[in-house]
């Protein structure tokens, strides 16, 4: 039985907040993922998640319109492609200020349980708009052009836009845009992933399973699972993801064993491969 899963996004049907915000998951221990979770939030015009903190990291990376999140006090606008990270038990509001589009946020959490603690605050608010957290500040902002790019594969361009170096902890995540026939070689990590498709659409192989993915489909690919993402469509495909560990990693492997040619010995087996 495979052991990755595919969870489509627009047969997801959202979990609605009391202030209007649909909340949908889709990696989480209910697909087999440990030590971390992802999903997306969209926000209607005017509507915000209020006060709360989480147990764990957090980040927040928008897919869509423009974010106002407040962080203790500290009020940042974030674009498409712009990312937050939020440590453990760090007070925060995520609002969609703008009065005719909505806001869709990616979120990631570094437990595989999600959860959110409801807080009061009454703190006046520094307004820091498109700035960044200074040194003594908890939080982390990578913005889309202010991070560091580089070509993973050819025409494969990569951003990472949390991890340990940046604050967080059990996760680490970014931002890929393949241009078309652009694709990853086939690889395998030592901790589990999701894989959000914002942009376009991706083939994905799985041990010979192939899938696609479009509108924010998400891949869980449990650790030790060969696998590849492909961009054979005409246009620009981009993701957002996701591992549970704090830096990221790959080994690379035979391309058989992504396209089914090669049986896969097995994930025990996946760090003592060579590529």
């Amino acid at each position: 039985m495979p052991g990755e899963a595919i969870i489509s996004a627009m047969g997801l049907p959202p979990a609605a907040t009391q202030t209007g915000v649909e909340l949908r998951t889709f990696v989480s221990e209910s697909c087999g993922a440990t030590g971390f979770s992802t999903g997306t939030a969209t926000f209607a015009p005017g509507t915000l998640l209020p006060w709360h903190f989480h147990e764990f990291s957090e980040a927040v990376t928008v897919i869509e319109g423009r974010a106002r999140m407040i962080v203790e006090g500290r009020a940042y606008l974030l674009n498409p492609r712009d990312c937050i990270h939020i440590p453990a038990g760090i007070a925060h509001q995520v609002e969609n200020d703008a009065p005719e589009l909505k806001l869709v946020a990616h979120w990631a959490f570094a437990t595989a349980r999600p959860s959110r603690t409801l807080v009061q605050c009454d703190i006046p608010v520094d307004d820091r708009r498109f700035g960044y957290p200074q040194r003594t500040d908890p939080e982390t902002i990578i913005r889309h052009d202010g991070g560091t790019i580089y070509e993973l594969s050819a025409n494969a361009f990569f951003c990472d836009l949390f991890a340990r170096r940046f604050g967080s902890v059990g996760i680490c995540g970014g931002y890929g845009r393949f241009l078309p026939d652009a694709s990853l070689p086939c690889h395998v990590h030592d901790f589990d992933e999701s894989i959000t498709i914002v942009r376009g659409s991706a083939v994905c192989l799985v041990e010979g399973r192939r899938y696609r993915l479009s509108g924010c489909d998400t891949a869980y690919i449990p650790r030790g699972a060969p696998h590849r993402f492909l961009n054979q469509s005409g246009e620009e495909m981009a993701m957002i993801w996701v591992y549970a560990g704090s830096e990221p990693d790959r080994r690379l492997v035979h391309s058989g064993y992504c396209s089914g040619v090669l049986p896969w010995p097995g994930a025990e087996l996946a760090l003592g491969l060579e590529s």
